[in-house]
This record gives C-alpha cells, sequence and structure tokens, in this order.
C-alpha cells in the first residue's frame, strides 16, 4: 500500500479526530500482515512540519518511520505518467506524483485523506 502524508502526520501526531481512522491499516502493518510504500513527495510533505518548528529530533524519528517501508523515488517514468495523470484528471502534482507512484508498483491501494483522488479508477483508493 502507498500511504499519502495525511494519514502518516495524523498517526504520527496522534490527531484526535482523524488517527483512529486510520490506526487499523497501522497495526496491520506493524504486524506484518501488510506492507507499507511511501514517495519522496510524501516524505517531504511528512517533514514539512517538524522542520518549520525546529524540532530535528522529530524529524529524526519522522523520517526513521518512514526509511523502515518502502520509498518510491520520482523517476522520470513515475514523472511521465504523473504528468499523463495531470493532463486527463486535472489532478495537483503532488497527488498525480502519488498514484503514478502506487501503479509503477503495483501497489494494492493508495491509502490517503484527500478527496481529489475521487476521479482516480486505476487504483484502489482507501480513505
Amino acid at each position: 500500500m502507498l500511504v499519502d502524508a495525511a494519514p502518516i502526520i495524523y498517526i504520527l501526531e496522534a490527531h484526535p479526530r482523524f488517527a483512529r481512522r486510520f490506526q487499523p491499516l497501522f497495526d496491520r502493518q506493524a504486524a506484518g500482515d501488510i506492507l507499507f510504500a511511501v514517495t519522496t513527495t510524501t516524505i517531504a510533505e511528512v517533514l514539512t512540519g517538524p522542520l518549520s518548528a525546529g524540532e530535528e529530533a522529530l524529524v529524526k524519528r519522522y523520517r526513521a518511520v518512514m526509511e523502515s517501508w518502502q520509498v518510491v523515488n520520482l523517476t522520470a517514468d513515475i514523472a511521465e505518467s504523473a504528468a499523463r495523470f495531470r493532463a486527463t484528471l486535472k489532478l495537483k502534482l503532488p497527488d498525480a506524483i502519488q498514484v503514478a507512484s502506487a501503479i509503477a508498483i503495483n501497489a494494492d491501494a493508495l491509502v490517503t485523506h484527500d478527496r481529489d483522488f475521487s476521479k482516480i479508477k486505476a487504483l484502489t483508493v482507501l480513505s
């Protein structure tokens, strides 16, 4: 499963409203039942909050968690696929990168809290 930034942030920061929505998936991942992947775009998005707050220890902790999962780098093929999703579905670039990356690694699903993925038919979206 490719995991978008919002669910990761909710879990890491124990969001009072949204963490429980995604906790069962993170529990299954911790138990070894499913594998998580993240894009380098997601890593940048997740680290922005702690960096803005000057919390380097938190940056290291968050990065270690995400790097323990499969990290999907932005390749030329993924970039072209993302451009195609942007052109046809009018997705924002980060969203198009998530979709293209999930498809590139044959992810079972994209885990997100973003409504922009409702147009995606080539991939299961869990939100």
